[in-house]
């Protein structure tokens, strides 16, 4: 179906999404929406008629456990909720651990790239399946960037995808700037990944802004979008006309007339016209050369069985070494850059301190947000994530308190009262409350 220009859906631009000119269609996060009722601007969204995809992030369909049925019928929820034509999700794995490793399970807070491997393309098209079978409408899968690479991988990224897609049957949602990404950080031509992969299976196109800090390209989506990454989307559009084409944006939100105007210049890109506030002239940042096709082995086509459990097993054994790396202190698993390593284990430590901060904005305040952020990093160093944000917020206000912090007893207290509010196994009552507020009130604190 043809979708047309949209916008990522998300609360802080509720108001400027809802009379942005132009707008075909949003998209939201599907693990942000309740399953029992929408948020009132993407109800109004859907009184106008405009469409609206749920964008999965927590399926994990690269990991090497078949994906949990609990969180399919979420997504499926949402599908019927939003009366959705589609849903996405993306090619990465989120945790790793667990049962078929000598690791306890963790989770990464973060898309991580598969090896492209044929074990992990047997498992990721089978999980791919199991998903498909799950969801009531088509199922669209999103290309990941990266600040890392996997040794010994048997395919490139387009060859990658198109053995998923020839297998699966499985929709592609391709993100331009995730193309761009890998192509500074792991010297991927986005013109040969372009060629490679079927872009007749193309759903939609995401389209986002980044930054370049020590010749690592970080996909922020809180920046502008930049030359090179329309430069990416000219190339795919001189390839296909896509179905739809999104502009995301997660942080920093600019006013509504920024977000126009990056709409008109993907407008403007994908007309070949010249589009008016970006410097065509303005450099890309520096890239590495990307690595020549000629080296990589050509794709073949194995059978298509699903996979065996010891296939399983040797993919979470790899998924497990990597993560235990990068949010446990193991050493770096054989063949990976140490330094790529390191700077994506302090990008998930800072990210997770900045949800954490997000969904439980009481301990930056009762901490101090300095205060937070260092003893949280100092926390998240030796404990990985395994239950999610929230979990990870009482976790690691247990923590403080086990070992009698903070050291101010006004502070140690709120936090206390905080906890047990969110740890108990139900809310406090309103009579508490009001004794907890006098006692402060007698106390002066």
């Amino acid at each position: 179906m043809r979708l047309g220009i949209g916008i990522g859906w998300r609360p802080e631009i509720a108001e400027a999404v809802a009379t942005l000119p132009g707008i075909d269609w949003v998209e939201a996060v599907a693990e942000n929406i309740c399953a029992d009722h929408l948020p009132e601007g993407l109800l109004r969204l859907r009184e106008r008629g405009v469409t609206v995809v749920p964008h999965g992030v927590s399926l994990g369909l690269g990991g090497a456990e078949r994906p949990d049925a609990g969180r399919l019928a979420d997504l499926a929820a949402r599908a019927e909720l939003l009366a959705a034509p589609l849903v996405t999700e993306h090619i990465a794995f989120v945790r790793a651990g667990g049962p078929r490793t000598a690791a306890p399970g963790m989770e990464a807070g973060h898309l991580l790239p598969v090896p492209r491997t044929w074990d992990a393309l047997d498992v990721l098209c089978e999980n791919v399946r199991i998903a498909q079978d799950s969801l009531p409408v088509p199922l669209a899968l999103e290309n990941i960037a990266a600040l890392i690479s996997w040794p010994d991988e048997e395919l490139t990224e387009g060859q990658f995808l198109a053995e998923l897609v020839e297998r699966t049957g499985v929709r592609l949602l391709v993100d331009v700037a995730n193309l761009h990404t890998n192509h500074v950080n792991r010297g991927e031509d986005p013109a040969t990944a372009l060629d490679e992969l079927p872009v007749e299976a193309i759903a939609y196109v995401h389209v986002a802004g980044g930054v370049e800090k020590d010749g690592v390209w970080h996909d922020t989506h809180a920046h502008p979008v930049t030359r090179p990454v329309l430069d990416v989307l000219a190339e795919l559009r001189s390839r296909v006309d896509p179905p739809g084409v999104l502009l995301e944006r997660d942080d920093d939100f600019p006013p509504a007339e920024e977000l126009a105007g990056e709409l008109d210049v993907i407008r403007a890109t994908l007309g070949r016209t010249a589009a008016p506030g970006v410097d065509a002239s303005a450099p890309a940042p520096a890239q590495q050369t990307p690595t020549p096709v000629a080296t990589l082995p050509a794709a073949r086509r194995p059978p298509a069985s699903a996979p065996s459990e010891p296939v399983r097993d040797r993919v979470a054994t790899a998924q497990t070494a990597l993560l235990s790396a990068l949010v446990a202190g193991a050493p770096a698993p054989p063949g990976f850059d140490e330094r790529r390593l390191g700077v994506q284990s302090r990008a998930l430590a800072v990210k997770r301190a900045g949800v954490v901060a997000k969904v439980a904005p009481e301990l930056p305040e009762i901490l101090g947000a300095a205060a937070f952020r260092e003893s949280f990093l100092a926390h998240a160093a030796a404990r990985p994530m395994s239950g999610g944000y929230r979990r990870d917020a009482l976790d690691f206000a247990e923590a403080l308190l086990i070992a009698g912090r903070p050291a101010d007893d006004a502070a140690r207290r709120r936090l206390t009262h905080w906890w047990q509010d969110r740890a108990g196994a139900r809310p406090p009552r309103r009579t508490t409350l009001l004794v907890r507020a006098a006692r402060a009130a007698l106390l002066g604190r």
